[in-house]
């Protein structure tokens, strides 16, 4: 009877050990093919977005070399406050937590509404693009971030060239963005209206180090329909302390 007990024993040690070892080897080949199945996205972002507008982080005349005061105002308290007020609309009506936060559903928006898409990607957008400034500009990053650059790009002169084009030849409303891929690679790329890299609709895909708002809102006042002008000036105001932080916090 003890050696037909302890070979039972044996029979389900080893059966346990054989169907962990199976679901082990089911785990690895599901990454395996979840890696190999599209676009990798960057995740474990340490910059999150709520729901609700922040304050603004300077004056509205404060970017005055670049953007007018009355631009930034209208900007800030009209356009912005409007995706911030109609995101929160639909999220109530899409039963979405708004504790949790924005980047959960940009990564996903494809699940919810047009309202949501463009709402939520306009709040995002703008949060990101007024933290992107500042009335203390440095001429051009520093560490890690201006070495990426030169590497990814040829030379920082060259990124400002291809970042520019991307905002110049964005047919209509739109954003150009530098990025961080899958791979964690610096990308240059623009998305229409007010989608972003973050989410699964968009043609480019990974974690927005910089965005660049190319509406007509954003400079029409002064600069009226000469987009060019207006990007060859936003680069006095680009906050590159912020942006190099954001792209060494991801790496």
């Amino acid at each position: 009877m003890e050696n037909n007990n302890t070979s039972r024993r044996s029979f389900l040690a080893n059966s346990a050990k054989a169907t962990l070892a199976v679901t082990a080897g089911m785990a690895a080949v599901g990454s395996l093919l979840e890696s190999c199945s599209g676009p990798k996205a960057v995740t474990g972002s340490p910059f999150k977005t709520g729901f609700a507008q922040e304050p603004l982080p300077y004056s509205y005349s404060a970017l005055d070399k670049a953007i007018d005061g009355t631009t930034m105002e209208i900007h800030y308290s009209k356009h912005a406050a409007t995706y911030a007020t109609n995101l929160n609309d639909a999220a109530k009506n899409e039963g979405v937590d708004i504790t949790k936060p924005l980047e959960d559903v940009l990564g996903k928006i494809s699940k919810y509404s047009t309202k949501m898409r463009n709402n939520g990607g306009g709040h995002y957008n703008h949060e990101l693009f007024w933290k992107s400034m500042s009335p203390n500009s440095s001429e051009k990053p520093s560490g890690k971030l201006l070495t990426a650059l030169e590497e990814s790009f040829s030379s920082f002169d060259s990124f400002k060239t291809q970042f520019g084009d991307a905002g110049k030849n964005r047919f209509g409303s739109g954003w150009a963005w530098l990025f961080l891929d899958g791979d964690k690679k610096l990308r240059i790329g623009s998305t229409p209206n007010q989608d972003n890299p973050l989410m699964d609709i968009s043609e480019i895909k990974g974690f927005p180090v910089l965005g660049l708002d190319v509406w007509e809102h954003a400079y029409y006042l002064r600069y009226q329909n000469k987009r060019p002008d207006y990007i060859t000036s936003w680069w006095k105001v680009v906050n590159w302390d912020f942006i190099q932080k954001r792209y060494e916090g991801m790496m």
